[in-house]
């Protein structure tokens, strides 16, 4: 018996999202039902969980809240957590054979989406009691056995609606996955909010704005010296200002300008003579997942290193791991000591002047890291030369030019390479945005980039259908 034939009886009691009955789902339909999910999420992330109180140390979770697009205190604390860990693990089971799944066969692929939501679910479940009873919300005894399973409770259902939300717009009814969106929200909701902040903040200079905008403003207003409150506005410290912002910028159209750098590989369809297209193969082969894993592996080391400097603040061995101090008035602690330290990214060029050997480690780390892991999962995520070829072949495709038992030695030449060096690249990205300051990490930035930008050709390939050109050849395989 395989293992997907052991969920097969939990398939009937799983919440799920019918098909389209009219097959594909109209581009107006689905943009309105993607604008509808957006306003569920963003309404999710301002519900404060009921029972809880506002938590008045640093958040444990700061440093990945920005790849799950959770919000502490909210019905979003646990975010996409679960659906990105099912997702991972079943991937990672699939690649590694240990799941045998045929997925051209309908069935399996079934059972397998139905493994994943079964294991999103008790993942959820399982966060939600484990986040109660290790104490972020306060002592179990203080909070009450009675609030204690209502947190557990709002938690789960709200990972739930979360699930179905994501299953819904990949069932067709979005232009994207729940997960690109979620995060691509949380993050441009927070380079928003830290350029427009209407909230003052007293940092021992007087009261000031948050929003970076707003503050630059507020200096030429309201100082004499206006060359100096510019100047300030451009590069105060411990808060957003305008040389952050146009950072941000400046990263985003780099990002921008990386996409378009590809090889076009000429491919004809063997089943129709002359239809001929070609297979781009670019530069950020793998996408996002090389600094989504990089991002998750160090922020476990983070979790971990805070939870035992809080418990044996002086013992040897934990230091070596990592010392932190937290942030006065944030909700934020950084490493300052240990491996912690020289694995997490200096926030400007200053910092890098003032501590050279911190940036290099963390500069060979980040990109040996990147480039590994984009390696891996071009093994596991079915996108290796030889996944390639053989999706060429069942399309009936062939390499113009060489023979058809040539197609993987031809892929070898350039998928390797494209997956290392564009994973490379990723993560030279996310350093230099690091080091430039821009707001929301370097790792957010190119994360949003990359989704908006593939939401934006998604966009325009449903509107070139609706305009009766559709997708020939090798487009359609692509897409």
């Amino acid at each position: 018996m395989r293992f997907l034939d052991v969920v097969r009886p939990a398939m009937a009691i799983l919440p799920s999202v019918k098909e389209p009955v009219q097959g594909r789902v109209p581009f107006s339909e689905r943009r309105m039902w993607t604008f509808i999910v957006l306003f569920i999420f963003l309404v999710c992330c301002q519900i404060p969980l009921y029972g809880v109180r506002a938590a008045q140390s640093a958040d444990p979770f700061y440093w990945v809240r920005v790849i799950l697009a959770s919000n502490r205190g909210t019905l979003m604390e646990l975010g996409i957590s679960p659906i990105v860990t099912s997702s991972m693990v079943m991937q990672l089971l699939a690649g590694a054979k240990i799941i045998d799944v045929d997925q051209s066969v309908k069935e399996d692929r079934a059972l397998f989406e139905g493994a994943q939501k079964l294991l999103g679910i008790v993942i959820t479940l399982g966060e939600a009691v484990a986040y109660v009873f290790s104490g972020m919300y306060g002592d179990v005894s203080t909070l009450g056995f009675v609030n204690a399973i209502l947190i557990i409770a709002q938690l789960f259902f709200a990972g739930i609606v979360i699930l179905m939300l994501d299953d819904m717009l990949q069932k067709g009814y979005g232009l994207s996955s729940g997960i690109s969106l979620f995060i691509a929200t949380n993050i441009c909701e927070s380079i928003v909010w830290k350029a427009f902040s209407p909230t003052t903040i007293n940092t021992g200079r007087g009261t000031e704005f948050e929003g970076a905008v707003i503050a630059m403003f507020h200096l030429l207003i309201t100082r004499t010296d206006k060359v100096r409150a510019l100047k300030e506005a451009f590069y105060r410290q411990n808060l957003p200002n305008i040389s952050s912002l146009l950072a941000t910028v400046l990263v985003f159209l780099v990002v921008i300008y990386f996409q378009g750098f590809r090889v076009d590989l000429p491919v004809k369809n063997q089943r129709a003579r002359g239809v001929q297209s070609t297979y781009p193969i670019k530069l950020f082969y793998t996408s996002n997942m090389p600094i989504i894993l990089q991002t998750a592996l160090v922020s476990n080391l983070y979790f971990f290193s805070q939870l035992l400097h809080r418990r044996f603040p002086n013992n040897l061995l934990v230091s070596l791991l990592g010392s932190w101090r937290e942030v006065e008035g944030s909700a934020q602690s950084v490493p300052v000591g240990g491996l912690s330290y020289y694995l997490s990214p200096p926030h400007s060029l200053a910092e890098v002047a003032a501590d050279p050997v911190h940036a290099v480690v963390y500069i060979v780390f980040i990109l040996t890291a990147c480039a590994l892991f984009s390696k891996l999962w071009i093994e596991v995520s079915g996108q290796s030369s030889r996944d390639v070829a053989r999706q060429l072949r069942e399309q009936g495709m062939v390499m113009k030019g060489h023979r058809d038992s040539a197609i993987v030695h031809v892929l070898n030449r350039y998928i390797p390479t494209a997956a290392a060096f564009g994973g490379m690249c990723i993560g030279a990205l996310s350093i230099f945005a690091d080091f430039m300051g821009a707001v929301g990490s370097g790792t957010g930035i190119l994360l949003a980039v990359n989704i908006i930008y593939g939401l934006f050709e998604t966009v325009n390939k449903e509107r070139a259908q609706e305009a009766g050109v559709a997708p020939t050849g090798m487009q359609a395989l692509l897409f």
